[in-house]
């Protein structure tokens, strides 16, 4: 049987994609925290905030972190949400201070955030949202913590592939590595 340029050129390709899927799957894998490891330390933050705190006055996730459009990112609070209640509680404290400073200039806070999914993927909370899945299983246990930092994988394929497969959930490539309207 002779090799047709069209059969190479397939067959190469192949290897090509099969030998870049190896080369990110095996980044992706170092790139969060894998079950034993230490996490990296919690980024510095331009506000001092305790997720511990608000959560145990009966806050929800949603409350602050919403997601208009079920897209990538869940949005950070506006300045005013936290003054609504800010503006009587704490408002004494010089974080709460910075945070009026922020509000009265119409400034969004400059948060850092810490879980971050790589370009190449193509993943909305949504999805996630609408299939119940708890923030406690991709973040962690924020409610017991006063600093957020990367305690879990779950940005990387290995962390991403685990929990569907727990789940039963699809893992074709096109599920993640394909572009959604």
């Amino acid at each position: 049987m002779s090799i047709t340029p069209c059969r190479l050129a397939a067959v190469l390709t192949l290897l090509l994609l099969a030998s870049l899927a190896t080369r990110l799957y095996g980044s992706a894998q170092s790139a969060g925290v894998s079950p034993g490891q230490t996490p990296p330390p919690a980024p510095v933050q331009p506000l001092p905030y305790s997720h511990k705190t608000h959560l145990a006055l009966g806050l929800q996730c949603r409350t602050c972190h919403v997601n208009p459009d079920a897209g990538k990112l869940m949005t950070y609070p506006g300045t005013a949400i936290c003054m609504g209640c800010h503006q009587a509680i704490a408002k004494e404290r010089p974080a709460i201070q910075k945070l009026a400073e922020y509000a009265a200039s119409n400034a969004p806070i400059p948060w850092v955030r810490v879980y971050r999914v790589p370009d190449y993927v193509y993943w909305r909370h949504g999805t996630h949202l609408e299939a119940a899945v708890p923030c406690a299983d991709c973040h962690g246990p924020v409610a017991e913590r006063d600093v957020i930092a990367l305690e879990t994988n779950v940005t990387t394929m290995l962390g991403c592939v685990t929990c569907h497969d727990q789940r039963q959930a699809f893992t074709d490539c096109i599920a993640c590595h394909e572009p959604r309207q």
